[in-house]
């Protein structure tokens, strides 16, 4: 990579991790405001220390491990700063069933949103798959068998990865309903957590959510350091938008469909690497930079109406 493409991938990184994480962002602001002060900088500090350097630094390294499994823990972490070229081509060799399991998870993920979640229609056609939610098992139940069959074509440990990624969607997806159930409990009054218990509750919720971007940092790159770097320089950024600025963020309607349609794009983008199709490194950051800035001055065009 040039310094362009290095600058354009972090960049890219930092944009997704912002837009991916908006929603964790709401819930943030919403649960921060039933605390105290105190527990509320706690969080702001060593919550943003937990979030970059824990869950945006550990994950990248286990995924790595859990691919490459022949380096080792302590390998896998070396190989996540090395340049040795005998590392590099391991991790390159692995690195199909990392990108069609987090293909296949980010494609989930965007169906889930299409056909199932409470939105503001931004394109034609999302208002009729809103209406038609009971496919949405269906569908990706399809899209999973599609994918599994090319992959046994491929690779059987291929087909293994996409599985792992439906069903690691299937389990996320399972604490983030358990988590919108707290939050309405907390935000009606009807919850009894003490501040302690509502930072570890924020703590999951961001755990939850950071495997989304950094599963989709992925598409960007396989350097680790970038993922840390990018990643880490987006989740500070949201956390100083949960600060003083999420009002204006939750007026700007569909910064949520940017972020729905940029991971369709990186998911599909994984894998279609994973079986062998070439991609740019400047396809995945110029893709989220289009889409996101669609949206965004779809977004803008309507706050002019108001």
């Amino acid at each position: 990579m040039n310094l362009f493409s290095l600058l354009l991938t972090i960049i890219g990184l930092s944009l997704f991790e912002i837009i991916s994480s908006v929603d964790n962002a709401i819930i943030n602001a919403e649960v921060l405001s039933t605390m105290k002060e105190k527990a509320r900088k706690w969080f702001l500090f060593w919550g943003l220390l937990f979030a970059v350097f824990i869950m945006r630094g550990i994950l990248p390294w286990v995924i790595v491990w859990a691919v490459s499994p022949q380096l080792g823990p302590v390998g896998a972490l070396m190989a996540t700063f090395s340049s040795d070229p005998k590392v590099v081509e391991a991790i390159e060799r692995s690195s199909p069933i990392l990108l069609i399991g987090g293909g296949t998870f980010l494609i989930f993920l965007f169906f889930h949103w299409l056909f199932m979640e409470e939105k503001n229609f931004g394109l034609f056609g999302e208002r009729f798959f809103r209406r038609q939610s009971v496919w949405f098992y269906a569908v990706i139940s399809i899209i999973l068998a599609v994918i599994v069959w090319f992959a046994l074509r491929t690779n059987n440990i291929m087909a293994f990865g996409a599985v792992l990624g439906s069903t690691a969607f299937f389990i996320i997806h399972g604490f983030r309903q358990n988590a919108e159930l707290e939050e309405k409990k907390l935000l009606s009054g009807k919850g009894s957590m003490t501040d302690i218990s509502k930072i570890l509750y924020l703590e999951v919720i961001d755990a939850t959510f950071s495997i989304d971007g950094v599963i989709g940092a992925f598409a960007f790159t396989l350097s680790v350091p970038l993922i840390l770097l990018g990643n880490g320089l987006g989740a500070f950024v949201l956390r100083q938008l949960t600060v003083g600025n999420i009002d204006k963020i939750k007026k700007y309607r569909y910064i949520k469909n940017g972020a729905m349609y940029s991971i369709l794009f990186l998911g599909i983008i994984m894998v279609l690497d994973s079986f062998g199709f070439h991609i740019p490194h400047w396809f995945s950051p110029a893709a989220t930079f289009g889409v996101v800035g669609y949206f965004f001055y779809r977004s803008k065009r309507e706050l002019k109406k108001v």
